[in-house]
């Protein structure tokens, strides 16, 4: 509606203008449709979902935004027929006015105040999705930690007879027997490797609590990067300088952030003007649910590794934090599951963005914060500590 030549959100009486408010601090878009499915109503969020301006919103029906054929309106049509509530999961609204990958879950109601009002409310599946797929890689992990403790036990120690067998055959072989007895101490020696990597998995010690400046980690990883398997690609920096500590270990971070940026090096081998970017920034408003407990934890802190390789192939994008699963022609498969493992035990996720264009992974910390008794018995310790910021002894 528009008063003294101001068009407004509001289609409802004044005195009721506190609904309005409450609507407008929902994080989700929220629409009302009447008949043709004019839009009548959109709450702030629905502006930034839609991609338009509170006057172009109110001046379209809702099948402009809408694909063609979108089950959203036959959505709208049965409550329309049934005076009746429905809702529908993971639907795909992906248009060239709303972008591509939009995934939602769509709430619709009756509405009795306007004819033939309906109201929708859209939940984005994407961020809601991405912390589910953080419990099933944990999950792998820790069916890879009893396989790890398994392997130590039942396969190092015969492979350690047969390695001896091996030797003890090589005092007496023929010189054209020798390569058979080396083959069988090469390959038992490579299974020792494997079964040494795998049982990282099984330490389930709790992670060194210290508060670790994130540029710090960035830097060394960045050094040895450049002094190394990325000594040919150009590796740009784009830090937050204000950020807060992050709350683990040094030598854990480290490790992550080396595993990601080797792989962004691996997937830039044949790039022409290959570049890795490293970001860091505050990013409010994630949290995520402690199992077991009615804690919520806040992951503020978002640290980027970035590259504009060819991408993750399409098939196996879903299961890259999974064990054994790899597009190298070499590799073992662990190395992103190691890094999920460490990222979970540091009480973070890491969510991936891929395609033709480059790969993202971004992982979501929690910050560091000095445990309130020790605080109060030793204040001097929170005003010491360090801020992580740009600079770096």
């Amino acid at each position: 509606m528009t008063v003294s030549g101001k068009t407004t959100r509001r289609v409802f009486p004044s005195n009721e203008s506190p609904a309005a408010a409450v609507l407008d601090a929902l994080p989700h878009p929220v629409i009302m449709i009447g008949a043709g499915n004019k839009i009548l109503y959109v709450n702030q969020a629905s502006e930034a979902f839609f991609q338009s301006s509170l006057s172009i919103l109110c001046k379209r029906t809702l099948d402009y935004f809408m694909p063609f054929g979108s089950p959203i309106l036959a959505l709208v049509d049965q409550v329309r027929d049934s005076d009746s509530s429905f809702n529908e999961y993971k639907l795909d609204v992906s248009s060239p006015r709303l972008g591509k990958d939009r995934l939602v879950d769509v709430y619709a109601s009756p509405s009795s105040d306007v004819e033939g009002g309906v109201v929708l409310q859209f939940l984005a599946r994407s961020v809601a999705e991405k912390i589910d797929r953080q419990l099933i890689h944990r999950g792998a992990a820790r069916t890879v930690s009893g396989l790890a403790a398994m392997l130590a036990h039942e396969i190092k120690n015969p492979l350690s007879g047969i390695r001896g067998a091996a030797q003890l055959l090589e005092m007496s072989a023929a010189d054209e027997d020798r390569s058979l007895t080396q083959l069988i101490k090469d390959e038992t020696d490579r299974i020792v490797q494997l079964v040494d990597r795998m049982e990282v998995f099984s330490d389930e010690r709790p992670v060194e609590q210290e508060p670790v400046n994130i540029h710090a980690v960035l830097e060394r990883v960045k050094k040895l990067a450049l002094n190394g398997f990325a000594r040919n690609i150009r590796i740009v920096e784009k830090y937050d300088p204000s950020l807060p500590l992050v709350t683990g270990s040094h030598d854990q971070l480290v490790q992550i952030f080396l595993n990601l940026v080797k792989n962004a090096a691996e997937a830039l081998r044949n790039q022409k003007d290959p570049e890795i970017a490293l970001e860091t920034g505050y990013r409010p408003g994630i949290h995520l649910s402690v199992p077991g407990t009615h804690k919520r934890v806040s992951l503020p802190l978002e640290l980027v590794v970035r590259d504009n390789g060819g991408g993750i192939p399409e098939e196996i994008r879903p299961y890259i934090f999974d064990p054994f699963v790899t597009s190298k022609t070499n590799g073992s498969g662990l190395g992103l599951a190691l890094v999920a493992k460490i990222v979970g035990d540091h009480g973070g996720i890491i969510e991936c963005d891929s395609g033709s264009d480059g790969t993202i992974f971004r992982i979501l910390l929690p910050l560091y914060k000095l445990d309130e008794s020790v605080a109060d018995k030793t204040p001097e310790i929170a005003n010491d500590l360090p801020a992580a910021n740009g600079e770096l002894s």
